[in-house]
């Protein structure tokens, strides 16, 4: 099993930036895919990032996160980032942490971000 921790959450004026983070424990090496989703208030959870984890330049990017958002990995620290510039308003959700791989499908708890106009 992957245990998946978030972090970097927090309230964010329009047009600021914030960083997640990802903090993986566990199995690591079974780790395929990992991705970050949200779930906006009173919405479904939607995809925001999804990349390969043995090269994190192979993405796909949800059309409101294009140009906006940038998913890396910190290998040595078994973590993978969101950085998050120009917020906005609409971006306020829920943000979490997933992990595919060995036919499991892993999430973190989550961290909120409140983009404030």
């Amino acid at each position: 099993q992957v245990q998946l921790v978030e972090s970097g959450g927090g309230l964010v004026q329009a047009g600021g930036s914030l960083r997640l983070s990802c903090e993986a424990s566990g199995s690591i090496l079974s780790i395929e895919t990992v991705a970050w989703y949200r779930q906006p208030p009173g919405k479904q959870r939607e995809l925001v990032v999804a990349a390969r984890i043995d090269d994190i330049r192979i993405t796909n990017y949800a059309h409101h996160a294009k140009g906006r958002f940038t998913i890396s990995r910190d290998s040595a620290k078994n973590t993978v980032h969101l950085q998050m510039n120009s917020l906005r308003p609409e971006d306020t959700a829920v943000y979490y942490c997933n992990a595919q791989g060995d036919g499991r499908d892993d999430w973190g708890q989550g961290t909120q971000v409140t983009g404030s106009s």
